[in-house]
């Protein structure tokens, strides 16, 4: 088995002819050719897809960032969301509790009915770990009985 050698070099812009000309009367020869380009959407803060991903409503990045970590508000949020939908509540009246309470979605803007019918796949992510904690069945009563 022969050996080669490679170079991998970067250019600011396409390289001449020339410089092609001089690196073949080196010894060099192209064996292939790399594009890049601006990634459409670009300028959005999002990574190589599969790589950079919203952290889940109700969780936050730490303050080390290994790990996620309970965000309280939004965890409050998603606790009055199941305890409205096991009270058989219309996604309208879930929404205008959650902004009569003031917890608004994490982009700061009030609920709408639509976006709590958006976050019902993360609500029965969370929702066993929610119907397992001590205080679910008191607060579940509490918020039933205050609505």
């Amino acid at each position: 088995m022969n050996s080669a050698e490679r170079i991998r070099e970067e250019f600011a812009s396409a390289p001449g002819p020339e410089y092609l000309k001089s690196k073949m009367a080196e010894g060099w020869r192209p064996v292939a050719i790399e594009w890049v380009r601006q990634a459409k959407g670009a300028g959005t803060g999002l990574g190589p897809k599969g790589l950079k991903k919203e952290v889940p409503y109700g969780l936050k990045v730490s303050e080390d960032c290994l790990y996620l970590e309970e965000e309280p508000s939004e965890k409050a949020a998603l606790k009055l969301m199941l305890a409205l939908i096991a009270g058989d509540h219309p996604l309208s009246k879930i929404a205008s509790e959650l902004n009569r309470q003031g917890l608004h979605k994490r982009s700061g803007d009030p609920w709408s009915q639509v976006d709590v019918f958006n976050i019902l796949p993360r609500l029965i992510e969370v929702a066993p770990e929610i119907l397992t904690s001590d205080e679910w069945s008191t607060s579940k009563d509490r918020i039933l009985r205050a609505v």
